[in-house]
């Protein structure tokens, strides 16, 4: 009995929505480490390593993910399609998105292995980029997946996309997050009449 012909196919999809699932929740458990809610306590070490261990599933899902549309003979990808943004004649700019967003994860990680060896201005602008990493694969989601208009993936899209943000601004406009503006030399305060 053979397999499948739709398997690749199968796991594509599958293996697209647990990765961009595993890399919001890195993002969303990393901006609840960087929020008031462990400030000032000690953090035990499963907290640190969750948002790790979180991180390193994304990136081996990612190239489970691209393997997985390389060996697929539906739309036929090769491994340029996968690995340069706009290479692909399929949907050029929705693939693009998940390509950036791919190479922003591997960034994010390969500086997070190497944080102490790394200046932390350098490590904390590469991290930073992980805002990038989900609103670009969100975006790849909902415009290059099989699975977009799914009501499903679109109230979770919703659902984390309202948590990035809303966990987002809870650090900016956080005591801490205001210090670090007023360094940079950024507005602290609502300009006044603004709304």
């Amino acid at each position: 009995m053979s397999p499948d012909p739709k398997l690749w196919w199968y796991l594509a999809r599958s293996t697209g929505i647990v990765t961009w699932g595993l890399a919001s929740a890195s993002v969303i458990w990393g901006l609840l480490l960087s929020t008031r809610l462990f400030h000032g306590r000690p953090k035990p070490a499963w907290v640190l390593d969750l948002h790790r261990f979180l991180g390193g599933l994304a990136v081996t899902f990612t190239v489970v993910h691209v393997a997985a549309l390389v060996a697929d003979a539906t739309v036929r990808f090769r491994a340029i399609d996968v690995l340069v943004p706009f290479a692909s004649s399929w949907r050029p700019g929705a693939v693009a998105l998940g390509v950036v967003g791919a190479w922003l994860l591997a960034a994010v990680e390969g500086t997070s292995l190497l944080m102490r060896k790394l200046p932390r201005k350098l490590w904390r602008a590469v991290h930073l980029s992980s805002y990038v990493l989900f609103w670009t694969s969100t975006a790849h989601l909902l415009l290059a997946g099989t699975d977009a208009r799914n009501p499903v993936v679109v109230a979770g899209a919703e659902v984390l996309a309202a948590a990035v943000f809303f966990l987002t601004l809870v650090t900016v406009l956080s005591p801490k997050g205001r210090r670090t503006a007023a360094r940079r030399g950024l507005p602290t305060t609502t300009p006044q009449g603004a709304l």
